[in-house]
């Protein structure tokens, strides 16, 4: 099973710079697309229903901000908007999860913190906060879980060119890098991407708006339960092709819907 995960600043943008013509190309199973600044009702239009997959939308109802999205070529039993957050933030078209026979597949869009705005830092704190709780409680499940999405910080120094540049920026702060610690050395979740590939210049997200200018951040990651890590068969950042400031994270799963 193969799913592409992309953060795209904008559905219309990236469709008009040949997204959805690579993806009829890459013989995907399930794509998720987060950042999608589009209403849903701004999405009925074939572009956007790309033949051979169902297409599943969540936006933030507030125009031009957030939205998630998840195509798949199977019909999901079930789908939940939102993690259920008593702050509401993830309700903001922020996370859609299709759950499948013993598997589910998540969009999700973290929430970023502006330099200088405090309340932002507090809700991204708070937000991360209560996924950690999730996270731990869905852990007992007697089901699968690949989250696919643009996280908004990153693991550790060796996601982050000219690391030590950036470690007060937002995104890498040292509490947000032990989040991301937590989340793979205490509640058992793994990075796919780094379990197949430990190169240290594999960046999916430019800050400056354009990729490969500035220095490069490994943002976009696909998290998956422990159960899981002996399925990846393949994992890799597309760099041929760019429609927004992140580029594709692909990877490949021995795994049957």
């Amino acid at each position: 099973m193969r799913i592409i995960s992309l953060s795209v600043d904008g559905i219309h943008q990236a469709a008009q710079r040949g997204l959805y013509d690579w993806l009829a190309e890459q013989d995907a199973d399930i794509v998720c697309l987060q950042d999608l600044r589009a209403q849903e009702y701004e999405l009925d239009h074939d572009t956007f229903h790309p033949e051979g997959y169902f297409a599943y939308f969540f936006d933030s109802g507030i125009p031009h901000t957030n939205g998630v999205a998840i195509y798949t070529r199977h019909m999901p039993k079930a789908l939940i908007y939102g993690f259920g957050f008593a702050s509401g933030l993830d309700m903001q078209g922020r996370y859609l999860q299709l759950d499948f026979e013993r598997l589910s597949v998540g969009s999700f869009l973290a929430p970023n913190a502006e330099p200088g705005h405090e309340q932002q830092l507090e809700e991204k704190v708070g937000f991360f906060d209560d996924l950690q709780a999730h996270l731990h409680k869905i852990s007992n499940k007697r089901r699968d879980f690949i989250f696919c999405g643009n996280w908004a910080m990153a693991r550790d120094r060796n996601d982050v060119q000219n690391w030590q540049n950036h470690e007060d920026e937002d995104g890498f702060r040292p509490h947000e890098q032990q989040w991301m610690r937590q989340l793979v050395d205490e509640l058992d979740y793994v990075d796919a991407f780094r379990r197949v590939n430990s190169d240290g210049d594999e960046y999916s997200w430019w800050p400056s708006g354009t990729v490969g200018e500035g220095d490069g951040w490994r943002t976009d990651l696909q998290i998956i339960s422990d159960d899981l890590k002996h399925r990846i068969e393949y994992g890799a950042i597309n760099k041929n092709k760019q429609f927004s400031s992140h580029l594709p994270v692909i990877m490949d799963y021995d795994i049957e819907l």
